[in-house]
């Protein structure tokens, strides 16, 4: 039965870097498509490549979800299966109605929900979770409007001469740069989530041995989640790219560039400390600042209030919702 169980939640994991792929990648592509930098079609494939390449550059994200915020002796399979079955069901819900809100939070959210009810608060890293969580998910919203709109504004700045066409023209090429950066941080960032509790999975169930003090991540589930988040970034979230690309704003290659810039290099920062940042609110905050330095009546305030809400209320509803799924299948055998 945990032979079961634990391929049950690679399955399930897999299947949450799947849509990972898909809800994400207007994070990566999503200027250059509204742009017409590169079709939908070339963005996609572009897309993928570097997610799947920015998914094997690094573990430190991928040992903060996996052995940092959750006490490791205290998950199950369970535990694990239910905070991504959690994910995977609040990823669909947003996706559908073309919310960009975070599938890191989703997850953390899960974890947290479904541990509680397994091992109480005890269970919970409560330094870590602040330190790289809690105050993150409140910081990197704001840091993303203000590097947005200072990288905007620097740009504004330095091309005031040139005209309007010349400057599009010329930064079709730096967008694309800048978005190809963007999918590299989100791989590098998002797809590790995954590896970590793949980890997490095969340590618990008894068929991965990690060295005392240490948690590795394998080769082989490197791949695979690279892998797998490229496909489901192929596959597309048109909704979510629709929302991210013209509905905040109407982005130009000029401003475009300047929040993909803006947001890969929080991104990068943050994953090199380990911080599971929510790529897609420091994209949609860099698009705002960069907006704003635009001009502040361009942002549609009416859309920002949408993202604010899936925000907010990401985690808590997380949280509440593995509960209940705990709860339900809390008699599976361990």
């Amino acid at each position: 039965m945990t032979l079961f169980l634990l391929i049950s939640v690679i399955i399930v994991a897999l299947m949450f870097d799947y849509i990972n792929g898909f809800h994400d990648c207007a994070n990566s592509i999503a200027s250059i498509v509204s742009t017409k930098v590169l079709s939908p079609r070339q963005a996609v494939l572009f897309g993928a490549v570097l997610e799947g390449i920015g998914a094997l550059l690094g573990v430190n994200v991928a040992k903060t979800i996996g052995a940092g915020i959750i006490a490791s002796d205290t998950i199950t399979l369970n535990v694990i299966l239910c905070a991504l079955i959690t994910a995977v069901i609040w990823n669909l819900i947003t996706w559908w109605f073309g919310l960009p809100s975070s599938s890191s939070h989703a997850l953390i959210g899960g974890l947290l929900g479904s541990a509680f009810v397994h091992a109480g608060l005890n269970t919970i890293n409560f330094v870590i979770l602040v330190d790289k969580v809690i105050i993150p998910m409140f910081a990197s919203p704001v840091v993303g409007f203000f590097v947005g709109f200072m990288v905007m504004c620097a740009f504004l700045r330095l091309f005031y001469k040139m005209k309007p066409d010349v400057i599009n023209r010329r930064f079709k090429r730096v967008q694309l740069f800048a978005s190809g950066l963007m999918a590299l941080s989100h791989g590098l960032n998002d797809a590790q989530k995954t590896m970590g509790v793949i980890t997490m999975a095969l340590v618990t169930g008894g068929f991965l041995v990690m060295p005392e003090g240490k948690f590795e991540i394998p080769i082989y589930v490197k791949i695979v989640c690279a892998v797998t988040m490229a496909l489901g970034t192929m596959s597309g979230g048109w909704k979510i790219i629709k929302t991210m690309g013209s509905k905040i704003i109407k982005l130009k290659p000029i401003s475009g560039a300047a929040a993909d810039f803006a947001a890969s290099a929080i991104v990068l920062v943050a994953s090199v400390f380990g911080i599971p940042l929510s790529t897609t609110h420091v994209v949609s905050t860099s698009i705002m600042g960069v907006g704003s330095a635009i001009k502040g009546r361009s942002v549609r305030t009416n859309i920002i209030g949408n993202i604010i809400i899936a925000w907010v209320l990401t985690i808590p509803c997380c949280v509440i919702m593995s509960l209940i799924i705990y709860s339900v299948l809390k008699h599976i055998p361990h």
